[in-house]
Parts: C-alpha cells; structure tokens; sequence
C-alpha cells in the first residue's frame, strides 16, 4: 500500500496547524515540509521555527525535505525542531556525504537523498545507507508544476536496483501529483507519495486523499 504525504507547501500558513490537523482526520500519517533557500531553489519558504511550532500539536511522521544549500549547517537544528527524518538533495553534498548520513542517523532519525531529474541515482554504495530515496519529479522550487512522466523510467530502475539489491529504501516521488500522475508512479515503483495542491489546494481535502490512494 502507497503511503501518502501531503506537502505544507499550499496549505494556509495562516491556520497552518489546523490545515495539518484536518488531512491527520483523514488518516494521513505523514506531513512532507519543504524548506527552501532562494539559492539552491528559486524560491522561500518556512524555517526551523514553523516546525517547532506545528510540532507541539501534531503526531505526526515529519518528512523535512532540505532544498537547501550547505545543508550540514542546518540538519541540527531541523532535528531539534521537531524532524523524523531529514531528506537532503546529493547535488549539494560530495566529499561529506557520508558524513551527514551519519550524523543524522547518529540522532536517531531517518536519512534520505534526493535528485533532481537532471540528476542520475546515487551509487549503490550510498542508496545501501538511506532509508528514502526522493525522486524529483518536477525541477524543484514551485509548486503546482507538470509531472515530468520521463521521470518514470528513474523510478523503475530504482525498484529494480532495491529489489536486486536487497537493499531497505523507501522510494519516494514529489513534484505534478495528481489522481493521474499518482498512477504512473505507484506504476513504476513509488512508494511514497509527496501531494501538495493534491490535497491542501482542494476544496474537499478528504475526497482528494482518497481519490489519490484507492
């Protein structure tokens, strides 16, 4: 079964807890929190402080996803905050990336990578260490933007690598989900499913959710 992951990035930041607790009402489970830097991505969005404030009143599996430069100089203060777990993009990070899967399993939190789809897999050595691998299915910074159906391909041939491999990652896609989309990917081995206006940009969140997994 596909595990949805509704993205705050077009809930209301005005009521942004009570966004969050209305789509945990319809069984989510997982809350995806885009961070971006206006360097890495053209575009901003929210800070350690917004996750420790919806933190306090949600239950909730905290899926933070670092679409930021220098990511080793905030992954600390994310945790704090309130993360589960910490997905960073491989464009960012060379020389130390070991390092930073290390010091966040070191917290006791999940680790994932993620890539653009300009960006080919990680090598085996690193997707034998993560516990999500996060396939861009648009070029990140915005949402709302078309599913890359290219990206297919990407995605099945992390299935084939997982499975060949034995290996334990979770494929996760975000990026054009829509009750269309949702079945390519689910088709070529996603999942988990990161939806933003899927969900929080519909009028019934509750029958957005479950159009998008049954």
């Amino acid at each position: 079964m596909i595990e949805l992951c509704p993205s705050i990035l077009n809930a209301d930041y005005s009521k942004l807890g009570e966004e969050i607790k209305e789509v945990e009402s319809y069984g989510i489970k997982s809350i995806h929190i885009d961070v971006m830097d206006g360097h890495f991505v053209p575009n901003f969005s929210i800070g350690q402080g917004v996750v420790k404030s919806i933190r306090k009143n949600s239950e909730s599996y905290f899926d933070v996803h670092l679409m930021i430069d220098n990511p080793e100089k905030y992954i600390d203060s994310f945790i704090d905050a309130g993360a589960d777990g910490i997905t960073f993009h491989i464009e960012v990070v060379n020389e130390n990336i070991y390092e930073l899967i290390d010091r966040i399993k070191s917290r006791g939190k999940k680790v994932g990578i993620s890539v653009n789809p300009a960006t080919d897999l990680p090598s085996i050595d690193i997707l034998k260490l993560i516990d999500i691998l996060l396939i861009m299915t648009v070029n990140p910074g915005f949402g709302g933007q078309k599913y890359i159906s290219e990206m297919n391909d990407k995605i099945n041939k992390a299935r084939i690598i997982k499975q060949e491999y034995g290996l334990n990652y979770k494929i996760e896609v975000d990026g054009g989900i829509n009750a269309e989309t949702i079945k390519e990917a689910v088709e070529a081995g996603a999942e988990v499913i990161v939806a933003g206006n899927a969900v929080f940009g519909q009028e019934d969140r509750q029958k957005a959710i479950h159009e998008l997994i049954n």
